[in-house]
């Protein structure tokens, strides 16, 4: 008789999603643990921020400066016929969280770190497919003081050394306040129309919308324009002049070197003042300095051979166009976590609870594994890792596992030792074993087993 066919496993994960186990799971969790100490010892303390929010909070927030990359909403309507979306961004959730919890009442500045995976989706003809990117964010608010910003930064500079980063520098401007962005776009508005005939499509028709997106565009002649393009630092006031020197004379003092990118306005229209790359220098061999320098070319978009790591900027705007009574001054910066992980730059940084293993537990007889978990349970009080295979029986099975692992010690619980209430430590390259008592068990491996 044949052998049915056997379908194939449709079962799949969505696209744009990634699934984390074992090794990754350890990269991304280490990282995580190792930016969380820094923050914590900086002052930042977590908040886990909601996975869904609603619609209207991104909506009227985070409308995209670079409409040629829009990352559409992943929305679906809630059971109040509410539009829901996964989170794309973690400024609206924090500015939400902050008026909801009335967190002005609380001593200022209010400082959050955070960490989880944000959506966004693409479309491909009619098909949206939601994209996942795991991100580590910095944020803090209620207060306009320069030395917020600085220490965003550098802590954001400070965690990517720790992930193996060296080669870094800050690409960096201010846009201002609402005045000062008012004066710029009308500069814009005027160069622009006298190029308009050069302009591509896209660029003619945001000329109207928004003219700060022509800064964003990749077309070869908007990006030749662009060089000659009016720069937002002429036509900061003076607090924002003030506030602008103070960030990068802060800078200096860090010997963190940054590049003026007069171009650079970032990727939502809540940004105001201050805004920021951290950027990683592909040739290492590109000499460092830590002073100022005014990147020209970065109006052309010339930057070939770096990657953007972080992205961060001040985001006062961001509360009253979440139509609430005032400003509220905000900075914040997020790490692309993925593209650190991903990176040849990048070093696994060790989970503290991914332990190195050097013990493998084996149980033989029904007996032993009744008191398998009890053992167990000891060992994990004394903050001893050990792996096992309790769901096995026979002991040549254990043991190859252990050897496979390159174990060097095992715990032995047969039948025999069941019944005295002890076990055999066995040093897996020498064959040489010891009974030990169960209630002596983590004084014998703190002293035996280093």
């Amino acid at each position: 008789m044949p052998k049915k066919l056997i379908k194939k496993n449709t079962i799949s994960s969505v696209p744009g999603t990634r699934d984390l186990q074992e090794t990754d799971y350890f990269n991304y969790q280490g990282l995580f643990e190792k930016a969380s100490e820094i923050a914590l010892y900086y002052g930042f303390n977590p908040i886990e921020l909601p996975i869904l929010e609603q619609e209207t909070l991104y909506s009227a927030g985070t409308k995209e400066n670079n409409k040629q990359n829009e990352q559409k909403l992943h929305s679906f309507q809630g059971e109040d016929k509410t539009q829901i979306i996964l989170r794309k961004e973690a400024a609206p959730s924090i500015t939400r969280i902050y008026v909801e919890k009335n967190l002005q009442t609380t001593p200022q500045p209010t400082m959050f770190y955070h960490y989880g995976s944000f959506f966004y989706s693409k479309f491909a003809g009619d098909n949206k497919t939601p994209v996942e990117n795991r991100r580590f964010g910095l944020d803090i608010l209620g207060t306009n003081k320069s030395i917020a910003d600085a220490t965003i930064i550098k802590v954001i500079m400070i965690i990517l050394n720790e992930a193996g980063f060296n080669d870094l520098y800050i690409q960096i401007n201010s846009i201002g306040d609402k005045t000062s962005q008012q004066l710029y776009k009308k500069a814009l508005v005027s160069y622009y129309t006298k190029n308009i005939s050069s302009l591509c499509a896209r660029c003619k028709k945001q000329l109207k919308i928004n003219p700060f997106t022509l800064l964003l565009c990749n077309n070869f002649n908007c990006q030749n324009i662009k060089i000659g393009a009016p720069e937002s630092l002429a036509f900061l006031n003076t607090p924002m002049k003030a506030h602008f020197r103070e960030v990068l004379e802060y800078l200096d003092a860090m010997n963190i070197e940054y590049r003026i990118n007069n171009s650079l306005i970032g990727e939502f229209n809540y940004y105001n003042q201050t805004v920021f790359q951290v950027m990683e220098n592909k040739n290492t061999k590109t000499p460092t300095t830590t002073k100022k320098t005014d990147d020209k070319q970065g109006k052309a978009n010339t930057q070939k051979n770096t990657a953007v790591l972080a992205t961060g900027g001040r985001y006062d705007n961001l509360a009253k166009q979440l139509k609430l009574k005032k400003i509220l001054p905000a900075v914040g910066a997020t790490i692309n976590i993925d593209r650190i992980i991903n990176s040849p730059s990048s070093k696994a940084i060790s989970s503290r609870i991914n332990k190195k293993i050097k013990i493998y537990f084996i149980q033989l007889s029904f007996e032993a594994k009744q008191k398998s978990l009890a053992i167990i349970e000891i060992l994990r009080c004394a903050h001893i890792p050990i792996m096992h295979s309790l769901t096995k029986d026979r002991l040549s099975a254990q043991l190859a596992l252990a050897e496979k692992l390159n174990i060097p010690y095992t715990i032995i619980l047969g039948q025999r030792e069941a019944l005295d209430n002890t076990v055999i430590i066995r040093n897996m390259s020498t064959c040489a074993q010891d009974t030990v008592p169960v209630d002596q068990l983590t004084t014998y491996i703190k002293n035996k087993i280093k």
